[in-house]
């Protein structure tokens, strides 16, 4: 995960880390800025086998149809690596330096409206759509091919374990990004035995739908060192809990120099090894 940096840096640390066995290379989303789909076009150009996507996307801050393009246009370019990771943005007020928030639950319905939307244009057919806060009215000429991933580019999206509304929500879709978020309030970290409640309660919400968890992400997110050794002794609790993908993510620094070189050393050495 690069936390900072350009569409340049971007392209040379993918393929590197493509290089040294990695098996994905996702960019920040900032409000304004670094566009992150422009980073990773960057990374598609220069990659072949490594999926690429955001960490994450405030689907409620983005018109959906042009999202939907640019995940498609990317899952074209890449020959259908794309993973698209969304959650309902930020509540820091560096986030709302544009516009004013309209709040959680408020975000949380748009989001499921962009969802319906966005599935809707990956169709290759024409698409009408009338909700609260979005409409196509009707999308019918030059509609686009759909992307190359089938039945969709896999969407991860943000659940709160245990909030059911937040977790139905990830159950319907193809991968679970965790949060933990107590109903008595107040923050907690997640750790792997809550992780493996959550999962269990996948499962069974998935099984009820007449979904199983067969090609279902679950993926955790943390910092590990260079040695080998101790990066599966970090990551292996996670595994054993059910996480399928681990984000080696270092949020500490926003130096766009330390960051290169710190990512750098990190992608030499190669991901954690479980085996």
């Amino acid at each position: 995960m690069l936390p900072y940096g350009d569409a340049r840096t971007a392209a040379e640390l993918a393929a590197v880390a493509e290089e040294h066995g990695w098996d994905g290379f996702f960019v920040w989303e900032a409000v304004w800025g670094i566009d992150a789909w422009m980073m990773l076009t960057a990374v598609a150009m220069r990659t072949e086998r490594i999926r690429m996507g955001t960490m994450l996307t405030p689907l409620p801050r983005r018109q959906p149809w042009d999202l939907a393009a640019q995940v498609a246009t990317l899952d074209n370019l890449s020959g259908g690596r794309v993973i698209l990771p969304i959650g309902l943005g930020a509540t820091d007020d560096r986030w709302w330096i544009f516009e004013d928030d309209p709040g959680r639950r408020t975000r949380a319905d748009m989001m499921d409206e962009s969802l319906e939307l966005m599935q809707a244009l990956w169709s290759g057919e024409p698409v009408t759509y009338e909700g609260v806060h979005y409409r196509a009215q009707p999308a019918d000429r030059m509609v686009p091919p759909r992307p190359v991933q089938r039945p969709r580019v896999p969407i991860w999206v943000v659940g709160a374990w245990p909030r059911p509304k937040s977790m139905r929500r990830a159950a319907r879709l193809d991968g679970w990004l965790p949060a933990y978020m107590p109903k008595g309030g107040g923050h907690e970290e997640l750790t792997p035995e809550r992780l493996r409640e959550g999962i269990d309660w996948l499962r069974e919400k998935r099984a009820g739908a007449g979904l199983t968890m067969d090609g279902y992400d679950v993926v955790a997110e943390g910092t590990t060192p260079p040695d080998s050794d101790a990066a599966a002794e970090m990551v292996r609790p996670w595994a054993e809990a059910g996480a399928t993908w681990w984000i080696d993510a270092d949020w500490s620094d926003m130096d766009p120099g330390r960051v290169r070189k710190a990512a750098l050393a990190r992608l030499e050495a190669g991901p954690p090894a479980l085996s």
